[in-house]
């Protein structure tokens, strides 16, 4: 199966970082997300109940990362993911977390992980 479900550039803001000035007020954070899921059962009943809902998936996410205040990015996306598997059956995620404001001479700095059973 390589079904994938994406969610591309998630604009959520988050109190995260090492720095004191990071710690002040949140800041945005995006996220690209590629979920592996089986559409068959969607695919045939045309039905919401049986997709990975990707609207439901954006809004818990921005709930939970609301609620967090991790140091580091490694964390908060351990968690996103870890969420994603456990509250929405995605058989595998590779999530890229970014923080576009962090560094003034670079686009976005992150990381990308990938959990779960995911073939490329």
């Amino acid at each position: 199966m390589t079904d994938i479900v994406f969610i591309e550039g998630l604009r959520l803001d988050a109190l995260i970082g090492v720095h004191d000035r990071e710690r002040l007020a949140p800041q945005p954070l995006l996220l690209d997300i590629r979920m592996r899921f089986d559409n068959r059962a969607a695919a045939g009943s045309d039905a919401l109940a049986d997709a990975l809902d990707y609207e439901a998936v954006s809004l818990r996410l921005a709930d939970y990362v609301a609620r967090t205040d991790f140091a580091l990015v490694e964390t908060l996306a351990e968690g996103c993911a870890a969420l994603i598997l456990d509250e929405f059956g995605a058989r595998g995620v590779r999530l890229k977390l970014s923080k576009p404001e962090a560094l003034a001479n670079a686009a976005a700095v992150g990381v990308e992980i990938e959990r779960g059973r995911f073939a490329a």
